[in-house]
């Protein structure tokens, strides 16, 4: 069923409804005298704040305070208050993020008291509000609010991928990315792969030494299992359990081609495209997914396999790339990306390039001292170019990988041929129109307990 556009209000925010669950802390937040606000308290300390306070924003934070010696950790915000104080399901929040800073010796850069901790929906406003920087880490379906209001208030930003799950989220983040342009504010995304020097080295070769020639085709795979399930309490609401389980509803996650497969998908876009900053999309998608059944519907609604063929068309290349995700246990296991050209095949998953008969061409070699770590590279990054006023926005590819997964998913669910153009215009949403525990998520289990599937062939496009 088409959802009608949610009205904006006069400053461009959504009116999409965050009640309840607010602490009483976030709640006053919202009436800070000026001269408690971040840019004007008068320290040289950069205030972070970090929004989500899962395992992968636990892991960004600590990355982002050991960038820059003079970040603190400042304000934290999660829609559960356990999940700061680390004792709630798959618990990570403050104790481990405390455990791993006194391992690095930075346990002073955070000054984190319980009024600077909120939790709740709307929690994430209070968090900007206060800080100069912020590492947003919430499950992505929430990722175009809060990386919007990020960027009204002026606040450089560090966001965990996949930023959309749906096209009116993808339309939000590309037109804040052009008011982060308009600010002059710096903005990474967590595709580590864009700071991963395999991966740099490789670019170079194709798209500066040609040793691939015309690119033809790619195939990219993300196969595995699925990696967590959160059983469901007594007491808990629906909404609840489907934020508690995030990873297993569209509307949170966007299914597993694009939570985990996006990373797969952005480095198809950024080398058929030619482009290291806006980088790219394909023109269409097709393809088939499903649930083989080694998981009780009663978990959640995504598929666990997807098969892709996204087809492009630019003054590049007309090629075809082939996209395989799988998280079906026991079966056969592959995280890789190859790209075929007509003088050479890359093989990123090992780093080389061979011609067409199997000969070595090129074959990268890490220095004796190692890489550095990627995920902690694009934090370095990021205060680099805060600091020398360099240009540095993400937030166009970031977008564009994202919404090229949703745009995979469209078409799996389907079973039909989806363009571009139609899915971004159409501007749909799959997010619920109130944020509340108590609140009507935007799907709902049958009387026995099951989620329904989509079924290519019957299952309605969101604008159709």
């Amino acid at each position: 069923m088409k959802k009608e556009q949610t009205p904006k209000n006069e400053d461009g925010v959504s009116r999409r409804k965050f009640v309840a669950g607010a602490s009483a802390a976030g709640a006053a937040a919202a009436v800070l005298p000026i001269e408690s606000s971040a840019q004007v308290a008068g320290s040289d300390a950069v205030k972070v704040g970090m929004i989500g306070m899962g395992g992968r924003g636990s892991g960004a934070i600590v990355q982002n305070l050991t960038a820059n010696d003079s970040s603190q950790l400042y304000a934290c915000a999660d829609a559960f208050q356990d999940k700061i104080d680390g004792t709630g399901p798959r618990a990570s929040g403050l104790p481990k993020i405390t455990q791993q800073l006194e391992k690095l010796g930075k346990e002073k850069q955070v000054d984190l008291p319980q009024s600077r901790q909120y939790a709740g929906f709307d929690a994430y406003k209070a968090v900007i509000d206060e800080c100069d920087l912020v590492v947003i880490a919430t499950p992505p379906g929430f990722r175009p609010i809060h990386f919007e209001y990020a960027v009204q208030q002026g606040k450089n930003v560090f966001m965990e991928k996949p930023v959309c799950v749906d096209a009116w989220g993808y339309n939000k983040v590309i037109e804040a990315a052009k008011m982060a342009d308009q600010k002059n504010l710096k903005v990474v995304v967590g595709l580590q792969r864009h700071y991963q020097n395999v991966y740099l080295e490789a670019y170079k070769k194709v798209h500066e030494e040609g040793l691939l020639g015309d690119i033809v085709s790619a195939q990219v795979w993300w196969n595995g299992s699925r990696p967590w399930i959160v059983k469901r309490e007594p007491g808990w609401t629906e909404m609840e359990y489907q934020m508690r389980n995030w990873y297993h509803f569209n509307w949170l996650c966007g299914d597993h081609i694009a939570e985990q497969h996006v990373h797969n998908i952005d480095v198809m876009n950024w080398f058929l495209s030619g482009d290291s900053v806006a980088g790219g999309h394909p023109i269409s998608a097709q393809g088939m997914g499903g649930r083989a059944g080694t998981e009780p519907l009663s978990v959640g609604e995504i598929f666990d396999h997807h098969y892709v063929e996204f087809r492009y068309g630019n003054e590049h290349n007309n090629a075809v790339m082939n996209s395989q995700c799988r998280q079906i246990k026991n079966t056969w296991k592959k995280v890789a990306e190859e790209i075929h050209g007509s003088d050479g095949i890359l093989h990123l998953g090992s780093g080389r390039i061979t011609d067409l008969k199997g000969e070595l061409k090129w074959q990268y070699r890490a220095p004796r001292s190692g890489d550095p770590n990627p995920y902690q590279v694009e934090h370095d990054r990021l205060y680099e170019a805060i600091r020398e006023d360099k240009p540095l926005n993400n937030a166009y590819y970031g977008a564009k990988s994202s919404f090229t997964s949703v745009l995979g998913r469209l078409a799996t669910a389907s079973g039909q041929e989806i363009t571009w153009d139609e899915a971004v215009k159409s501007d749909f949403s799959i997010m619920p129109e109130e944020f509340d525990m108590s609140a009507e998520p935007p799907v709902k289990p049958g009387e026995d307990g099951n989620y329904e599937l989509a079924i290519p062939g019957e299952w309605k496009l969101p604008w159709a």
